[in-house]
């Protein structure tokens, strides 16, 4: 089943955009079946499950972190993501920045913009996220200077997002301009090298949200069915 769910998947998603599979709930063998058919990114939320996955499984898998990371868990992740998808505070940026002058290790990390509705969900506004990016906003000449001296040991590498959780599609696709849209007028401000990453869309809006400009898509109940809790 999965192998044929992530054929199905491949078939219709652009080479150039990344699939994450959000693998969080599901055990160690259907992770190892979508890897036997080829998929190497996975997506995993909870530290604790996170790091007893990464030491089972196969060397060479990128994973993401893709969900809520409190400061004192980051023992659990940082040793292995490829990338944190989910950083939505300076609490835990500065945080982030301290474990990797600590450990010698620069942390590839997306900021997440608070989309949707919902008052639950993190992440920054947009001018948190510019406030971030150039600490000095009128300095923009010095801004990779900038950037590189408040955080040496984290790399700004995109945004992430997640939508509105309705079956709205007009609600999910004004989400997803809203984020491209501003990851744009990111990308003519500031001009940062790495900053190329848009990761958007999951299992029931992703053909939406490459339309609108994804490099990263985060998919799990297509991939693996319902989740098994534990």
């Amino acid at each position: 089943m999965v192998e044929d769910n992530l054929r199905r998947i491949y078939k219709e998603l652009p080479p150039e955009v990344k699939l994450v599979a959000v693998s969080k709930f599901h055990p160690c063998e259907d992770i190892l079946e979508a890897y036997r058919a080829g998929q190497r990114r996975f997506g995993e939320n909870r530290p604790q499950e996170f790091a007893a996955k990464a030491v089972q499984l196969p060397e060479d898998i990128e994973w993401h972190f893709i969900g809520h990371l409190q400061t004192n868990k980051l023992k659990m992740v940082l040793p292995y993501a490829s990338l944190v998808e989910s950083i939505d505070s300076r609490h835990l940026l500065d945080a982030v920045e301290k474990w990797g002058s600590e450990h010698g290790k620069v942390i590839d990390v997306l900021l997440e913009l608070h989309l949707g509705a919902e008052e639950t969900k993190g992440g920054f506004t947009e001018a948190e996220i510019e406030e971030i990016l150039t600490p000095v906003p009128e300095r923009r000449a010095e801004l990779v200077e900038g950037v590189e001296g408040a955080y040496p040991h984290i790399r700004f590498r995109g945004l992430m997002g997640m939508a509105t959780n309705t079956d709205d599609e007009a609600a999910v696709e004004a989400d997803f301009v809203r984020i491209e849209a501003f990851k744009k007028h990111l990308d003519d401000w500031f001009a940062l090298p790495d900053f190329t990453e848009l990761s958007i869309g999951m299992s029931h809006d992703w053909p939406l949200a490459v339309r609108h400009g994804a490099t990263i898509v985060r998919i799990g109940t297509a991939i693996f069915g319902p989740r098994i809790y534990r």
